[in-house]
């Protein structure tokens, strides 16, 4: 139950972050405002990591495979293309777009058992929610 309440936060918080970051770049451009969010993340998770545990920093040089770290650079990522597809198309057709998009994407790394994520078998039911998402989404465009 827990994790279904941290999903659903997520989402609410990314919906509003999107909608920031969209409105700070209208004033500053698309790097100052992306370079602002990814410096100003950086400095939570560094009070963070202060506060709440101090592992050790040095253990990031011992991740591998090695491109798990990037991370960080598919973040940068998200914030250009988050701002972008909601000046767009608006908050919630981009929000509605950007989750197909990350349900179709999770879905193929959990079936083909990609970057160490167990395989998981076909499931018509999976595919079928994914076509009642996209459904759902041609019904919300309609004018």
């Amino acid at each position: 139950m827990i994790g279904f309440l941290i999903a659903l936060l997520s989402g609410a918080l990314m919906s509003v972050q999107g909608v920031f970051n969209t409105k700070v770049t209208e004033t500053t451009g698309m790097w100052v405002s992306n370079v602002w969010v990814q410096l100003t993340a950086f400095l939570v998770c560094i009070l963070g990591w202060l506060i709440a545990g101090r592992d050790d920093i040095l253990s990031i040089g011992k991740v591998e495979p090695r491109y798990l770290l990037l991370g960080g650079v598919i973040g940068a990522g998200i914030t250009l293309t988050v701002i972008k597809s909601m000046d767009a198309l608006g908050p919630a057709k981009a929000a509605l777009l950007i989750v197909i998009a990350q349900l179709f994407v999770a879905y193929l790394i959990e079936l083909f058992g990609m970057f160490g994520v167990d395989k998981e078998p076909f499931s018509w039911r999976k595919i079928g929610g994914l076509v009642l998402a996209l459904i759902g989404i041609s019904i919300f465009q309609w004018k």
